[in-house]
This record gives C-alpha cells, structure tokens and sequence, in this order.
C-alpha cells in the first residue's frame, strides 16, 4: 500500500484541493487511491471491464461531489470507498439479474497486492472481524449482507423476518457499534 494512502491529511488535503479543481490533485488521488477503489468496484460488478467503466465514473464523482466530503476524523479513505461501493451497487441493481452462469466464466488473473498490501488489509479485516463478533450474530450477518454483499434493507429485512424500520435500525446501530470498537 502506498505511502499516500494511509496518510489521511494528506488524502483531506487533495480532496479540498479537487473541491478547487486541482486537476494535479485530482491526479494525485487517483494515483493513490484507484487500485484500492478498482477493487471495490470489481468486488461488487464482478465483471473486469464493467468495474473499470465504474471506477471511471466514481472519479467523475469524486471531481463534481469533493466540495461535499467533510473533514471529521475518519479517514478520508471511508468516504472514496463509500462513493464507489455505493455507484457499484446502484450500477449492479440497474443491471437487474446477470443473464450469464458465472460457473462457466474462466477466472481472470489479476495482478495481486503488494506483500505489505496484503499484510495491512490483514491486519484491517482481523479488526473488523473482531469487532462484527462483537455484534449479535443476525446483526453481524445483515452488516455483511449490506455493506460487503450489495443486499438491499428491504431483502434483509425479509431474511431476517423484521420489519424493514428495524433492519435499519440494527444497521444504523451496528455501524455505531463497529465505530467505536474500531476507534478503541
């Protein structure tokens, strides 16, 4: 993982800059920033070319919503991801359901993280993973089901049999939960 990445001011400060239309920072975050949001993008799409048309245009989000982002003390990265998870998401629904059996696609090489990458998001999901044991286990599965899986409140709700106010209660207050577990 590169210097630029774990550095949050840093990250703060080319995002107010492309709020200004720095285009040298807008270059900078991208540099940065893009392998860890291609990423994303191709977790949720799953497809390589259709991640890539994704993280084209969260960029292009990047550049016309910075002026929104806020500086409040989480990383400046939680806000990128939740741009490009949340257009891969809406992208995915639009698609409605894949029309191809992904059993028969062959699986594309993709060149891996760094050793040092690798140990960092190691070490990140033994925390989370720490702190989502933490929560009750139907509360631990509808976060995974929401924020890794792309699943709707509406059909985790049903899953969970509860009503739908509820499942966004329990997210609402997990996601709490899990912020103050990781900020310990």
């Amino acid at each position: 993982m590169r210097a630029d990445m774990t550095d949050h001011s840093h990250l703060e400060e080319l995002i107010a800059r492309i709020a200004l239309r720095d285009r040298a920072a807008f270059s900078a975050l991208y540099r940065a920033t893009s392998a860890k949001l291609f990423g994303i993008c191709l977790r949720v799409l799953v497809d390589r070319a259709k991640a890539e048309e994704a993280l084209q245009e969260v960029f292009l989000k990047i550049w016309n919503r910075a002026d929104r982002y806020r500086v409040t003390g989480h990383s400046p990265m939680t806000w990128l991801i939740t741009v490009a998870r949340n257009h891969s998401i809406d992208r995915l629904r639009a698609e409605g359901p894949p029309t191809l059996d992904l059993d028969d696609v062959a699986p594309m090489a993709a060149p891996g993280p760094s050793p040092e990458a690798s140990a960092i998001a190691a070490g990140e999901a033994r925390r989370i993973g720490a702190c989502l044991d933490e929560l009750p286990e139907a509360r631990a599965n509808a976060v995974r089901g929401a924020y890794l899986d792309g699943q709707s409140y509406k059909d985790l709700a049903e899953l969970h049999g509860v009503p739908l106010n509820t499942m966004k209660t329990w997210l609402r207050r997990s996601l709490l939960s899990l912020k103050e577990c990781l900020s310990r």
